[in-house]
């Protein structure tokens, strides 16, 4: 591991989720489908940190990116688009289920909603998992996540704000573009990259 991304000192211009899911489908002649998956779900994105000047932020953000050299080290990240359950859960809610599942049974201290969409990690995983039907109890019921459960969970704490995906670097070329100048004709920086999630 790598460190955590410098989220604080540089924002995202913009950011592109993406879920990767290898799936082989072929057709019979009749006609009927079939299908199989052959690996598990990955999130990846492609972000664009927003201009601005080697002082501010591309010395630390440069220096961040080389440390990871290439796609070798893995770092954590929390998007900001995705950071914050749209729900209004808070508390301590905790999950149990078993591997291959995609009903979690809650339990816990926890009060308040979950919303589909909204992005979820149990205490122990590495695994990002999306939330796909609206939960209106997070501490009782059943809370129904894509993909299915990587490894079991036995009263696992959820996290459901600032939910941290470990990830890895896609390309091994990273550039780091002068965009224009600012009025004091120091040159501004643009970065773009693109993550997958490491598990």
């Amino acid at each position: 591991m790598s460190g955590a991304f410098p989220i604080s000192t540089a924002k995202f211009e913009s950011l592109g989720i993406k879920s990767t899911q290898n799936t082989i489908i072929s057709k019979t002649v009749s006609g009927k489908k079939l299908a199989r998956q052959i690996d598990g779900q990955r999130w990846g994105f492609t972000a664009r940190v927003i201009t601005a000047k080697r002082s501010d932020v591309y010395g630390d953000l440069m220096a961040f990116i080389v440390k990871q050299r290439s796609g070798k080290e893995n770092f954590t990240i929390i998007p900001p688009e995705v950071e914050d359950a749209r729900g209004t859960a808070s508390g301590i809610p905790h999950g149990t289920a078993s591997a291959g599942d995609t009903s979690i049974t809650l339990g816990g201290t926890g009060t308040g909603t979950l919303k589909a969409g909204d992005m979820i990690k149990f205490a122990n995983h590495d695994k990002v998992y999306m939330v796909v039907a609206d939960q209106s109890d997070i501490s009782t019921g059943t809370l129904t996540i894509e993909p299915p459960l990587t490894t079991a969970v036995s009263s696992s704490n959820i996290t459901f704000d600032n939910v941290p995906f470990t990830v890895h670097l896609t390309n091994d070329v990273q550039e780091f573009g002068v965009a224009g100048a600012y009025k004091d004709g120091n040159a501004l920086y643009q970065f773009e990259f693109d993550v997958e999630e490491a598990l």
